[in-house]
């Protein structure tokens, strides 16, 4: 049975799943509660229903305790991994960057790691002299999933291309997942631009399971699950039933890699006058 045939097939669920821009429109609040997150064997405190353990105890991290830390995305699932590092009240303030760079001009990790840098900037301006206060630090990120033939794919943008992008996926063979990670905060001395900025891009390579049927696809799309994700599948969700295997980080995939974001942290949280010129002009992979 082909994809054309099945959109017609009388099991179809009557009812239509929810249009690609209703998924993908970001919320009005810029503040957003913590989803209560999918429990999974990475998870056993959730499983057995532990309560969640203390913050870490890192110094990094307890310099932002009671500051502004602001999270330029409004990704509920970066949203519950910043919270693991004990950041449960970030705000959620997505960058209006038109996210319009030249995938022909650039390489995957240079337009990945770009916007990731736009996106931090673009808020930077914006809440600095916030009336809230200045930001104890931005934390911006942005993923792309790239073909084992070298395409960048981004959110499909109908049902159409949601298809096509995971027949691709599951047919051409291991695709790799990238995400650019950028942490900025201001600086209290003078030295310009005014702020310590520092990106690092993590790389995670996928490979579908080439026995996943037609149809089986077709119902994903029909969930809209990967409607607001890069690639279009979830890997902490039902889409993880299109997946054979992963290479590196597990995080870096749903669309945050924890580990990495940690070190970004601890970087620029450095004291000011252990920060020389170079670096604090920095804005290069870490």
């Amino acid at each position: 049975m082909s994809l054309i045939d099945l959109q017609d097939h009388p099991t179809t669920p009557s009812e239509p799943p929810p249009s690609y821009d209703d998924v993908s429109r970001p919320k009005p609040n810029s503040t957003l509660p913590t989803p209560s997150p999918r429990p999974h064997a990475r998870s056993p405190s959730l499983i057995q229903g532990r309560p969640p353990p203390p913050p870490l105890n890192l110094d990094a991290l307890n310099q932002l305790r009671g500051r502004r830390v602001i999270l330029a995305s409004t990704s509920p699932r970066r949203k519950i991994l910043i919270a693991l590092l004990g950041f449960k009240d970030a705000e959620c303030i997505p960058s209006q960057f038109a996210e319009n760079l030249s995938k022909s001009s650039l390489s995957p990790f240079e337009y990945v790691q770009q916007t990731a840098e736009a996106k931090a900037m673009e808020v930077y301006r914006r809440e600095i002299d916030s009336p809230k206060g200045e930001p104890g630090i931005i934390l911006a990120a942005d993923t792309i999933v790239v073909s084992h033939a070298g395409v960048i794919m981004e959110k499909p943008r109908s049902e159409v291309e949601h298809v096509r992008m995971l027949t691709t996926l599951r047919d051409e063979g291991p695709h790799r997942v990238y995400t650019a990670v950028t942490a900025m905060r201001p600086l209290e001395n003078a030295i310009d631009p005014g702020y310590v900025c520092r990106t690092h891009v993590e790389e995670t390579v996928v490979k579908f399971d080439a026995a996943v049927s037609d149809e089986l696809i077709l119902a994903y799309v029909k969930t809209r699950e990967g409607a607001d994700k890069a690639g279009g599948y979830g890997l902490q969700g039902t889409g993880s039933v299109l997946v054979e295997r992963i290479e590196g980080s597990h995080d870096n995939v749903i669309g945050l890699p924890l580990r990495s974001t940690l070190r970004l942290i601890e970087l620029i949280m450095q004291p000011e006058d252990e920060l020389d010129d170079t670096y604090a002009n920095s804005d290069d992979d870490a």
